[in-house]
């Protein structure tokens, strides 16, 4: 009796896990690091894939605050100040947020870097807003990606590409 009784446990718990390691693989965490001047710039994300789903304006909203990847919010940190499109942003640990839209995007730097995706958003906390420019790339994402090169911090995904210039703060 207790012998079944333990095989059922473990078999139930094993299934949990197994549940949960899957779904912990659908968006990977990822990171992407770079420099921009003596700064050290680090995104961390999850990363969902397309899966043959429509993304930009089905499902991400356009005109809407999305958590910019998948779970926790993304968090972008930087060592030092840094001009983001011209704008101050001071050294820190921010949570990540776009708002997408054709032809222009806005890339939000949100003060409360530990929250889970955007259901508790507040725009009182944003350090910095910037609007970028917005597009369609030749090239399909399967995975959303973020990188940090060339004095810019790029988003792409399926077909939508939008980026940031950085440089470094005087």
């Amino acid at each position: 009796m207790n012998f079944k009784k333990s095989l059922f446990s473990f078999l139930l718990f094993a299934g949990f896990a197994l549940t949960a390691l899957a779904q912990e693989k659908a968006s990977p965490a990822m990171t992407a690091e770079g420099s921009v001047g003596d700064a050290k710039v680090t995104v961390n994300y999850s990363s969902p894939a397309v899966k043959g789903r429509m993304i930009w304006g089905d499902l991400v909203p356009l005109g809407q605050v999305w958590r910019a990847g998948a779970n926790e919010a993304t968090t972008f940190t930087t060592t030092k100040d840094l001009l983001v499109e011209g704008k101050k942003l001071p050294a820190g640990t921010y949570s990540f947020f776009i708002i997408p839209d054709e032809g222009q995007s806005t890339f939000i730097f949100n003060k409360v870097a530990k929250q889970w995706g955007a259901f508790n958003y507040d725009a009182a906390e944003d350090q910095l807003r910037v609007n970028v420019a917005s597009g369609q790339s030749s090239t399909m994402e399967e995975r959303l990606k973020y990188e940090v090169k060339d004095g810019k911090l790029v988003v792409s995904w399926e077909y939508g590409t939008a980026a940031a210039k950085l440089a470094p703060a005087m």
